[in-house]
């Protein structure tokens, strides 16, 4: 039997619910984060015991101009955070973030051109400085097609709209790559009954990931081979590796789950 419009935007409400509780309600419940800080990364490998504030990486600054999958696969940078490890001389010797900040890319980071002095390294070392960090935001998304969650921008609408340009390529760390064909659009079947199944699109996916940030190691390459839960997904994993902390929330079932219920 074919829903109603209601019946399917009740059924999703409900879903999301369901999903919020399940996402933050294990232990103790996670505070929500502002639309500035969705995505925040704090760096805090090596600063505080150097009596430095640590680095707060803004994702939303970051994916306006540049892929996931350049940041991932070419610099380096692991998925979770804090797992890369980044230190000063790194950067200097143009390693992760040094790969951009070198005052020609993107402004240059201490060792070239900043010194604690003149206060120039409270730009990424922010942590608790960042006065005027929500009008920063505001001004940056202004014009930036609206979503309902995480920071409340639609990027994929941004990007199709030409208001987002994704540079995936850096001269002297990335290498030339042929370009894959795109596999079709793939339905998966939503294991609770009633829920809208998802229509996973290859398309939006590679033009911020590739296709070496997800295959082999978050998913298999071979269709199927990849067993997980909407349980696994609230846990950060599969799915979860970005939506959820960077990507669209996952508590916006209907931006997945859009084949209509018959």
């Amino acid at each position: 039997m074919k829903l109603t419009s209601k019946a399917s935007i009740a059924l999703l409400l409900l879903a999301a619910g369901i999903s919020a509780a399940s996402a933050q309600t294990f232990g103790q419940k996670k505070k929500t984060p502002k639309p500035y800080e969705y995505g925040d990364v704090v760096m805090n490998n090596f600063s505080a015991a150097k009596n430095v504030a640590p680095v707060v990486f803004k994702h939303w600054t970051h994916r306006a101009k540049y892929t996931c999958r350049l940041c991932h696969i070419d610099l380096g940078f692991a998925m979770q955070a804090g797992a890369t490890g980044v230190k000063e001389d790194d950067n200097a010797n143009g390693l992760y973030c040094g790969a951009c900040h070198n005052g020609k890319e993107a402004f240059a980071g201490k060792a070239k051109l900043m010194s604690r002095a003149n206060g120039s390294c409270d730009r990424c070392h922010s942590a608790g400085k960042d006065k005027d960090v929500a009008s920063r935001f505001e001004d940056f998304v202004r014009g930036y097609p609206t979503s309902r969650f995480g920071n409340k921008v639609d990027w994929l609408k941004a990007e199709e709209r030409g208001l987002v340009k994704l540079k995936d390529h850096i001269e002297g760390v990335s290498i030339k790559r042929k370009t894959l064909s795109i596999p079709s659009d793939e339905q998966i079947k939503a294991a609770v009954k009633g829920m809208p199944d998802i229509l996973f699109s290859h398309q939006k996916h590679a033009v911020w990931n590739g296709c070496e940030l997800c295959h082999p190691e978050i998913f298999g390459v071979k269709k199927g081979s990849t067993v997980y839960s909407m349980q696994d997904i609230f846990d950060g994993k599969f799915c979860g590796a970005c939506h959820g902390k960077v990507a669209f929330s996952n508590l916006d079932c209907q931006l997945c789950h859009t084949k209509e219920v018959n």
